[in-house]
């Protein structure tokens, strides 16, 4: 059964990720949530940081109320190509080494700070004696 609604490919609603002009993507449609971003209640950056991707698991996490997911319907502008977005180029991974220990880095940063508490804590028990 053909769709009535426009189709737009995850690349095209990935180029819309600034607060005057952002689109997310969820359950395979698309939404542009521009001018809902300064009344959203988690924020504007909790959105912003659901674009460029299938937002569906953060959305349902975050345990919406039916008439968030009503008013979400009336900023549907299209649908998802599920053909295109098959054939999009994943995200940019970083190639070198230092970048990806950066990324690791920031992603991972309780890692080092609990060994190095560990070690102070240690240190203190071991000089105590």
């Amino acid at each position: 059964m053909p769709t009535l609604t426009k189709l737009y490919s995850m690349k095209e609603a990935s180029q819309h990720n600034t607060k005057d002009d952002c689109w997310i993507v969820i359950d395979g449609k698309v939404y542009d949530v521009s001018t809902y971003l300064d009344d959203h209640p988690g924020g504007d950056d909790v959105i912003l940081a659901t674009t460029g991707k299938d937002a569906t698991d953060e959305f349902e996490d975050a345990g919406h109320s039916k008439d968030a997911k009503e008013l979400m319907e009336t900023m549907c502008i299209g649908e998802l190509d599920t053909d295109a977005s098959a054939s999009a180029e994943p995200e940019t991974q970083p190639t070198s080494y230092p970048e990806k220990l950066m990324t690791l880095t920031k992603q991972y940063w309780a890692v080092p700070a609990a060994v190095v508490g560990i070690s102070v804590v240690v240190g203190i028990l071991y000089l105590r004696k």
